[in-house]
């Protein structure tokens, strides 16, 4: 059974995810508790029980955040029913692609064509738009590269493999 600290969180979770991404709040909330959970694979049914909510909204909120690549299911040989946890894959940056935002570029860089002969302030929003994507596309694999850095520190400071300089070991 969870505790209510466990269940606070996920609440919490759930409203930030709901108010900052647009996310069911039950999507939130069940992300929010596989973070937690002990152990961390649940079946529906568990979910369901901790979280104080029907199969169909878990198995709902499953799909979502199985789209997003943020929770999986697994079955281990044998079993009957499905175990949901954190997908590892959540736990990497995500939208460090800076292809998106050249994308996002050439997109609002077609917007402004189509504003050519407008005035300046008119423009604007638009010119903005594209300053950003592209600043974003330049900067977003450094950032990516430092994010890798200071993540396989932590990893080896967990696993107890960083040399005297502090610096991780890779294999």
């Amino acid at each position: 059974m969870p505790s209510d600290t466990q269940l606070i969180f996920a609440d919490h979770v759930g409203r930030f995810y709901a108010r900052q991404y647009g996310f069911p709040p039950m999507a939130g909330r069940l992300l929010g508790y596989l973070f937690v959970c002990d152990p961390p694979q649940q079946t529906i049914d568990q979910l369901g029980e901790a979280l104080l909510a029907s199969r169909s909204a878990i198995t709902g909120a499953v799909k979502l955040l199985e789209g997003y690549r943020m929770a999986r299911r697994t079955r281990t040989a044998g079993e009957r029913v499905d175990r949901v946890s954190l997908d590892p894959a959540s736990q990497q940056p995500q939208n460090f692609d800076s292809a998106l935002h050249r994308e996002h570029a050439a997109l609002f860089r077609e917007g402004l064509a189509l504003l050519a002969d407008a005035p300046p302030e008119r423009r604007a929003p638009l010119e903005e738009m594209v300053a950003l994507a592209e600043f974003l596309s330049e900067r977003l694999p450094e950032l990516r590269d430092e994010w890798h850095t200071r993540r396989d520190e932590l990893r080896a400071r967990r696993t107890g493999t960083l040399d005297r300089e502090g610096e991780a070991h890779h294999d």
